[in-house]
């Protein structure tokens, strides 16, 4: 993968290229705002160039609409009542209060953060994170369930499912190891994205490859897979 530059009006756009065995040029910005692109080895450097280029509003308006979220990082949170959180592709708003039965839930378009001491920042922290990854394990494997069912008449077995934080990516087949990685930053999107991500991954194992092959049997198991991509892609990661 090499990193590329062009300018466009008054800035630059930087990109990498990755070369890979896919039909079309591809461009996607990841959820860490880097712009990537993916093409054939015979697409001309040049005609990537000039992709990028005609693409340079739309990179840069959404480049703007993730910085414009980022202020809400995770390690810049504050935990304090009103703060917005994301779950399953709605937006939550954010209860403090103190109890002596610690826990965290949601209901109504709040998530409520329950706790001895609301002022202790470390552990309102972990009990948030503790909360997104409970749910991540629960909501992903139900997702794994039924994506197994419409994939495994293909000779596709039950992989084992991983949870972790990746800068780049939403997921990642791991063949030898029979895994799949999971974007813990998936749980806030909405369930039929966090379908298609899992689905992606088990795809995977039968093609461990973009080729034509893979996307012919993504298509088929799921007609609607590129809306799906594209709602996560353009919408959500942006409010991440």
């Amino acid at each position: 993968m090499e990193k590329h530059q062009i300018h466009f009006g008054n800035q630059f756009i930087d990109f990498f290229v990755e070369r890979k065995d896919v039909k079309n040029v591809n461009l996607n910005i990841k959820p860490d705002m880097t712009v990537h692109v993916s093409a054939n080895e015979k697409v001309p450097l040049n005609f990537i160039y000039d992709f990028v280029k005609s693409k340079g509003q739309w990179i840069i308006k959404h480049i703007k609409q993730f910085e414009e979220v980022l202020p809400l990082k995770q390690n810049e949170r504050e935990y304090v009542s009103g703060e917005s959180f994301k779950y399953l592709g709605k937006q939550y708003r954010l209860r403090v209060e103190q109890s002596t039965n610690e826990t965290v839930k949601y209901f109504r378009g709040f998530i409520y953060l329950q706790l001895q001491n609301p002022t202790d920042f470390s552990k309102k922290e972990k009990m948030m994170d503790a909360w997104y990854k409970e749910k991540a394990y629960k909501v992903f494997g139900e997702s794994l369930n039924k994506m197994l069912v419409l994939i495994e008449k293909y000779g596709v077995e039950r992989p084992s499912l991983e949870i972790r934080m990746m800068k780049a990516r939403w997921g990642s087949a791991q063949i030898d190891n029979k895994t799949i990685l999971i974007n813990t930053e998936l749980i806030k999107a909405p369930k039929y994205c966090i379908d298609y991500v899992i689905l992606h991954e088990l795809v995977h194992f039968k093609y461990n490859n973009h080729s034509d092959s893979f996307y012919n049997m993504l298509f088929t198991l799921m007609p609607d897979w590129e809306k799906r991509k594209k709602i996560l892609d353009e919408e959500i990661v942006r409010e991440l």
